[in-house]
């Protein structure tokens, strides 16, 4: 095998290696929280901040940081029994651990000081993504006037060990300007007056991020990249993809459609497990032949000698294999909706922010695409045999993880 031959295997295997000695753990969705606020004026000098926060998390969070043993025992109790009235009680019976909480970690500024922070009225609760949500109203009186307008949020932090990764996802309207920022411990803070790339950059970042730290689409991709033979399949199946996850995204995070992460989370994993094991059947079934298009009678194009008819250029295998794509895509739709877990009423800034996340998740997909499908290409053409060893490997690692995944997420293991 040649030098140029040697190292495109061992880029190909180093990558998968890289990915699942990640472990068998490795969760794209899981242990993370996400806070949200809504920032708006409020009567002269004054800033409204309405924050809604995981309910279990604040309590264990609050009642650990702020030595209150009476809250963490009725907050806790109120969210094993379920009881919305309960919980709502707990927090208000001990609203100085709670507020203290949060205004110890969740700041606005004006002009570079400090406004002070005031609550207005009880907390509130709701669900965000099937959970239970607890509501905090703030007004923050600012000296002066106007002035740079700063939110700070480090709630939740990864030190507290509770859960890691916490996001913030601020929409805000105040002083004339409207518009979204994502925060998290790389970036706590945005400034009001922030420029529109600004915060494309910040939707964008994250929407990057989730994909590098969800190992399962990563995985579902390589799964995806080892099964396709030619570039047009790879192309149509991450297109597929795209538009499918794409359709869900939008429709989960705008709470139009509503699917309880215990289905999804599943599910996932076993869209990783079965697009993997296709091609492993596919292989046991044609051997050598795996990586040749069967289109039946027609004239021959393309190499190997395969057949060119067939709608998109794809035998039957690849078409029924576009279509399974797309309806997995689906489901991983409504995971990548669940990094932000926005679920309120259409607005054009929150689209806006939707769609920026979505174009970094592409970007990502995008240049795994064009990083190994290339080296995948060049093994193919220079040692068939070896290609065929090296993704029957790289789809078997990925079925193994999928399945193990997928028992872990449906009994909570």
């Amino acid at each position: 095998m040649s030098r140029h031959l040697r190292r495109a295997l061992v880029g190909i295997t180093a990558a998968v290696i890289a990915l699942l000695s990640l472990g068998p753990s490795a969760q794209a969705h899981g242990f993370t929280s996400t806070v949200y606020a809504d920032v708006s004026s409020g009567e002269k000098g004054h800033i409204r901040t309405e924050l809604k926060l995981e309910y279990d998390l604040f309590v264990v969070s609050a009642a650990d940081t702020e030595a209150d043993d009476p809250l963490f025992r009725t907050g806790n109790a109120a969210f094993e029994d379920g009881d919305t009235a309960a919980q709502a009680a707990a927090l208000n019976t001990h609203a100085e651990s709670a507020v203290s909480y949060v205004t110890e970690r969740f700041s606005v500024t004006s002009g570079g000081a400090a406004c002070t922070p005031a609550r207005v009225g009880d907390f509130t609760m709701g669900r965000q993504e099937g959970v239970p949500y607890a509501g905090l109203l703030l007004d923050w009186a600012c000296p002066g006037e106007g002035g740079d307008r700063q939110v700070r949020s480090e709630l939740f932090p990864d030190a507290e060990t509770y859960v890691t990764g916490t996001k913030t996802i601020v929409t805000y309207e105040i002083d004339g300007r409207s518009g979204s920022a994502a925060l998290d411990a790389g970036h706590p803070s945005f400034s009001v007056g922030q420029s529109w790339y600004e915060r494309f950059w910040e939707f964008f970042r994250l929407g990057a991020e989730h994909l590098l730290g969800g190992v399962d689409h990563i995985l579902f991709l390589l799964a995806l990249i080892a099964g396709s033979r030619r570039l047009r399949e790879i192309v149509l199946a991450a297109t597929s993809f795209t538009l499918a996850h794409s359709v869900t995204f939008m429709l989960a995070a705008l709470g139009l459609v509503d699917v309880p992460s215990s289905v999804v989370e599943p599910v996932i994993a076993l869209s990783i497990a079965v697009v993997a094991g296709w091609y492993l059947w596919r292989i046991r079934r044609r051997g050598d032949h795996a990586g040749e298009l069967d289109l039946g009678p027609g004239p021959v194009t393309g190499s190997g000698g395969s057949a060119g008819r067939g709608r998109l250029g794809l035998d039957r295998a690849g078409r029924l294999r576009l279509g399974v794509v797309f309806c997995f895509g689906l489901v991983h739709g409504l995971g990548f909706a669940g990094a932000l877990g926005i679920d309120e009423a259409f607005s054009w800034t929150l689209l806006w922010s939707l769609l920026v996340f979505n174009v970094g998740i592409e970007a990502v997909q995008l240049a795994i695409i064009a990083l190994v499908f290339p080296l995948l290409a060049l093994l193919r053409h220079r040692a068939p045999r070896a290609a065929l060893w090296a993704t029957g490997a790289i789809s078997a690692g990925v079925c193994v993880m999928g399945l193990i995944w997928f028992t872990q997420r449906l009994f909570g293991l």
